[in-house]
């Protein structure tokens, strides 16, 4: 059925309204043409699923659209992409490309069964319209298309983590590395949502996008570590300097690296924002002069930063949000990749072999004031799980000597509700015997209070972006090797884990695959769980809302 009156209903992320749904305009701000359009593209890609598993079936699998649905999912997360034109021309390309796969398909059918495909196949395989046509068909294929509750709610988990993955798959393949089994994956998923599936065979569809995160956050890891080496222990400056600038915001590291290439000798010097903080943990990036350092903190305290820093900002993924109607930095903003927003300059995609090009960024840069200095002083990172083995023998011995007491897992996404300031202060409450792992801009929580050291562990270990609490899971798998545990939630490690959008959504999938149980999930447990999804997840895992603060560090400095 389409949505009442036309509207859109959006639940992916952890502020939908009423932590229900939002069905009139997106609490990030997106309107619903906006949504409506991105519900249309991922319908597309249903259709590109279907004939690609089909032909995977037959032996003729056809990778020509792996990237096209890796970019596609990407671009509908949350605060990506807000540009309408840009949803149409995918939308638009991805027909033409479902069109080219149903030709293929057939012909290989009848080469195969020596006879024409006649079976009935799903929406989303056959339906063709115009631009014109775009917003009326996609009122009625969005979420609500699906009725029962239950189905629909296991069929946006699984979607909701697949858009996590393919964010995580998409800046692996930049840096050339891929996993067939990867994108096949992309294809089942996407496919399996236009059938009939039983509970458990659904169930185990969800199961299964949790071992394709571990594998493609392994695989990221590998990428960005072998580009650019493993993250060190690093104290980033967040104060500002007197050249003008540019602000690099996002996740792609690729970017990072052609954009400090080709400022170098320009006299416009480098700041990252939000999470793209752990780039100055690299050690590719060390060597420019001109990287300064962070400036700000998470995404959502974008508008005033980015008003402040003076210089141009280049989002190269989620977190975008939209201009207030004081800010004057539109001139200002640049996206590329996904990211996409209207009257923001898009730079386009790299040519075969060459760089993206930053040049009129760079030209108008020097023509900009020095950012405005928001505060002084530094912050320690860089502890993903190579820089911890480094460190391995402190801290087990650590460990062992009653010195640390617990580590505390508080990865994740920051947020704007009020109720996030309960991990601020759960940080400051722990005991000053704890350690807290953290990864993703939910450290912005507390990266900057002045929490100590343990015989000098800092208290605060950063492994890097949200992709990253994979190096979290490495570190938990290696501390239970060395104590000679035959279970991972035998460790002394609790996990209060903060989730804001999809990418978060891989994570949580991936720590319930790899068999932690326990976990606190805030500041509310997803919108899009019906009661009786959540009923089993929470039975399963011991998945549970946080809770007060006290209550909380209580138990889990009991284990519980």
């Amino acid at each position: 059925m389409a949505t009442k009156g036309g509207s859109m209903f959006c639940f992916q992320c952890q502020e939908t309204a009423k932590n229900t749904g939002c069905t009139v305009k997106g609490m990030c701000g997106k309107p619903e043409e906006t949504a409506n359009l991105q519900d249309l593209l991922i319908f597309v890609l249903r259709g590109i699923a279907v004939y690609g598993e089909r032909l995977k079936e037959l032996g003729s699998p056809d990778r020509s659209n792996d990237d096209f649905v890796l970019q596609g999912l990407f671009a509908t997360i949350t605060n990506a992409n807000w540009d309408d034109a840009r949803f149409t021309a995918m939308i638009q390309d991805g027909l033409a490309r479902r069109d080219r796969l149903r030709s293929a398909f057939l012909a290989a059918y009848k080469a195969k069964h020596g006879k024409d495909f006649s079976e009935p196949l799903p929406d989303a395989a056959t339906w063709s319209g115009s631009s014109a046509t775009f917003a009326d068909k996609a009122k009625a294929v969005g979420i609500l298309a699906t009725e029962n509750e239950d189905v629909r709610s296991l069929r946006e988990f699984l979607i909701i983590g697949l858009k996590g993955i393919a964010a995580y798959a998409e800046h692996a393949a930049v840096l050339g590395f891929r996993k067939p089994e990867i994108d096949d994956f992309m294809l089942e998923a996407l496919a399996s949502t236009t059938k009939n599936l039983s509970v458990d065979e659904m169930v185990g569809l969800v199961m299964k996008a949790g071992q394709v995160a571990v594998t493609t956050m392994a695989l990221l890891d590998e990428a960005n570590t072998k580009t650019y080496g493993h993250p060190e222990m690093t104290q980033v400056n967040i104060g500002a300097g007197t050249n003008p600038g540019i602000l690099i915001s996002g996740h792609d590291l690729k970017d990072m690296e052609e954009l400090l290439k080709q400022t170098e000798g320009t006299g416009v010097d480098v700041y990252t924002h939000g999470e793209m903080l752990p780039a100055n943990y690299y050690p590719a990036f060390k060597k420019y002069k001109h990287f300064i350092g962070n400036y700000g903190g998470s995404w959502w305290h974008q508008n005033p930063e980015f008003e402040a820093f003076n210089g141009p900002i280049l989002l190269t993924t989620n977190c975008l949000v939209p201009l207030k109607k004081e800010n004057t930095y539109l001139d200002r903003l640049y996206t590329t990749g996904v990211v996409g927003y209207e009257g923001a300059k898009h730079i386009p995609e790299r040519p075969a072999g060459g760089a993206k090009d930053f040049s009129a960024m760079i030209a108008q840069a020097k023509k900009c004031a020095p950012p405005t200095e928001l505060e002084k002083g530094t912050i320690v990172g860089g502890f993903a799980h190579h820089q911890v083995m480094v460190l391995a023998d402190k801290v087990v011995e650590a460990v062992k000597s009653g010195a640390i007491k617990r580590f505390v897992v508080m990865a994740g996404c920051d947020g704007r509700q009020k109720a996030r300031s309960y991990y601020t202060e759960v940080a400051e409450a722990l005991p000053k015997d704890t350690v807290i792992l953290t990864a993703g801009c939910a450290k912005y929580r507390y990266n900057k209070l002045n929490l100590g050291d343990i015989g000098g562990i800092p208290r605060v270990l950063d492994a890097g972006q949200c992709n990253d609490s994979y190096s979290l899971a490495v570190i938990a798998l290696k501390l239970k090797e060395v104590f000679g545990l035959d279970d991972i939630n035998k460790l002394p490690v609790s996990y209060d884990i903060a989730w804001y959008e999809q990418k978060a959504v891989a994570v949580l999938l991936a720590l319930l695959f790899l068999g932690v149980k326990g976990i606190r999930l805030g500041p509310t447990l997803p919108g899009f769980l019906s009661p009786a999804v959540a009923k089993v997840v929470v039975e399963k895992f011991d998945l549970k809302p946080i809770g007060t603060v006290q209550d909380d560090i209580a138990a889990m400095m009991a284990g519980k």
